[in-house]
């Protein structure tokens, strides 16, 4: 195989994996992860594996990302942190999944606050 083949099988590999995020398809995720997988594999838009979940609202593929040592605040190339991507999204199991591993609600750009309190997410915000 020749390296350009190399590369092209890794970028197709790297797509499937974040399809597998978006998709929630946590059983597959976690075969590549145990084989060693980064946890923390970001995107080309520093987006990782839990960023994309959460946004998509896989409360179980949050969960397994973040027991399998995914950084819970760990942001994109724009700033964002997956808690402010739950908030916006008004997933509650990934949002109480995200804080129980410790995501802090201040942070990012927006911050998931700041999130909460643009979209009136009262709630969320009594929450942090």
């Amino acid at each position: 195989m020749t390296e350009q083949a190399d590369d092209e099988a890794m970028a197709e590999l790297a797509t499937r994996l974040f399809d597998m995020a978006r998709g929630g398809e946590t059983a597959s995720l976690d075969e590549y992860l145990a084989a060693g997988v980064p946890v923390n594999l970001c995107n080309g838009s520093g987006d990782t594996l839990l960023m994309l979940a959460a946004y998509h609202g896989h409360a179980g593929t949050v969960a397994a990302l973040l027991e399998r040592g995914a950084d819970a605040d760990r942001a994109n190339d724009r700033g964002q942190r997956p808690l402010a991507g739950a908030v916006f999204k008004g997933e509650d199991a990934v949002v109480h999944a995200l804080l129980d591993a410790g995501a802090d609600p201040l942070a990012g750009t927006p911050s998931a606050l700041e999130t909460a309190r643009m979209f009136g997410r009262e709630d969320y915000a009594k929450l942090f």
